[in-house]
């Protein structure tokens, strides 16, 4: 057999793979995360090793993360072009008080003297508050979640057996979980990464129990608690007029059950769509996860949007399930997508990649120069046209003229990265030709 046939052979059905971690999760527990996940892990090697586009390069990538791709280190360079010594970053050092904004802060009236006072020292001239105070900080540790017992005395009658409890301080509320509960949980989890039962496990050490099916609670009712504002977001979101959206694989145990059991749809990928709204006070970035594409989940959001307002901008990359089905949008394509394409072969074609590498590196020092100067949407657009229209002209020109005389084979993996790139060049120059349009995804 080859290794492939051997990988193959040592694939479960789904029915006995899932019984078989149902029996790994019973009888070792402790284990049990780990084993599941290598179980798990294989069969998405071999799709992996199966694909037809699939080569070592991409799959090391895949398996291992991307190095950076960046044009030096894909391509060298000169001397000329050897980066500079980093600079330190700002923000090292010290902090000052001013940084602690989470800090709570207590106003500390001096001991003897007021406004008005006489000098203590020369006994002549009157005293006069200083703006800025002195400081004297204190820093502590405090559990996540802290807990307050509130222990209210109880008298007997030694006669009548009556019992009397000492009220309850006003300060104390009716429910024992607070609201910051849920809110520190879901901080503490989708915004830190911790996940709960790492959380349950310091919160045993630290003496104050918090079961992790009580975060999930908890943390749950802080969302639902919140959706009125996400409902408000996604529609102030609606009213950009740029939007970015692309999706990424996610799992969740609830809706791979749901799927496993709804044997009528077709569709079994659960996807986090991150959508973000641009050209307004403030970008707003929605995510949406579940069983609809990025595509769907911004046609949602674009409903709520203003019917007045002009066509919006659209950018993602070149898969048809990021388009919203139904609205109008001018559609931007991801050049860092269509650079990829030449990336991932740079090994195989060389000196083409190179080229095509050091023209996209052009358009972004022009890019760069953009941010550099502060310059308006109109201003950016001409100076684009000014330097990277010519760039990508000539780079187009060349695509054709390697394609149309036979010097690049159309299924190779070059030819492939050049149609996808000549297939879809309007929305991937749409920079070129309109303010405000980006170059890329990669906000999202």
């Amino acid at each position: 057999m080859t290794n492939l046939s051997q990988l193959k052979s040592l694939l479960l059905p789904a029915a006995e793979l899932a019984a078989l971690l149902e029996a790994v999760r019973a009888a070792l527990p402790a284990q049990a995360q780990h084993i599941c996940s290598m179980l798990e892990l294989l069969p998405q090697i071999v799709q992996l090793i199966e694909r037809k586009d699939m080569s070592i390069g991409k799959l090391r990538q895949q398996l291992f993360g991307a190095s950076t791709e960046s044009t030096r280190n894909l391509c060298g360079g000169s001397p000329k072009d050897k980066p500079k010594p980093r600079r330190r970053r700002k923000g090292h050092g010290r902090r000052g008080h001013r940084q602690y904004t989470g800090a709570r802060r207590v106003s500390v009236p001096h001991e003897t003297l007021q406004a008005g006072a006489l000098c203590p020292q020369c006994q002549q001239s009157k005293v006069y508050q200083q703006p800025e105070p002195a400081i004297a900080m204190e820093i502590t540790a405090q559990p996540p979640v802290a807990a307050t017992i509130y222990e209210l005395e109880r008298w007997r009658c030694a006669g009548c057996g009556q019992v009397f409890t000492a009220a309850t301080p006003p300060e104390v509320r009716p429910e024992k979980y607070d609201a910051s509960v849920g809110v520190m949980v879901g901080l503490m989890r989708y915004g830190s990464g911790m996940p709960f039962f790492r959380l349950e496990r310091l919160q045993e050490s630290l003496g104050v129990p918090l079961p992790s099916s009580v975060q999930w609670e908890q943390a749950f009712q802080s969302a639902t608690a919140l959706e009125p504002i996400l409902d408000h977001l996604t529609y102030l979101g609606a009213q950009a007029t740029v939007f970015y959206n692309d999706d990424t694989s996610m799992r969740v145990g609830q809706l791979r059950q749901e799927i496993q059991a709804d044997t009528q749809s077709e569709r079994t990928g659960i996807f986090t769509s991150g959508i973000v709204c641009d050209g307004l006070e403030h970008p707003i970035r929605l995510f949406f996860t579940g069983r609809q594409h990025a595509g769907e989940n911004l046609a949602g959001v674009l409903e709520k949007r203003d019917q007045s307002l002009p066509t919006p901008l659209h950018m993602c990359d070149g898969l048809t399930r990021n388009d919203p089905k139904g609205h109008a949008t001018r559609l931007c394509n991801c050049g860092i997508h269509a650079r990829r394409n030449f990336v991932d072969i740079c090994g195989d074609f060389p000196v083409e990649c190179q080229r095509v590498v050091e023209s996209f590196a052009e358009i972004y020092r022009v890019e760069a120069r953009c941010k550099a100067q502060q310059l308006d949407p109109q201003q950016r657009l001409l100076l684009h046209q000014e330097h990277s229209q010519s760039v990508l002209e000539n780079l187009k020109s060349w695509f054709v003229e390697q394609i149309d005389t036979k010097q690049v084979e159309p299924n190779s993996g070059l030819g492939q990265a050049m149609n996808y790139k000549l297939k879809r060049w309007d929305p991937l120059t749409r920079f070129l030709r309109e303010p405000s349009a980006p170059l890329d995804n990669n906000v999202t």
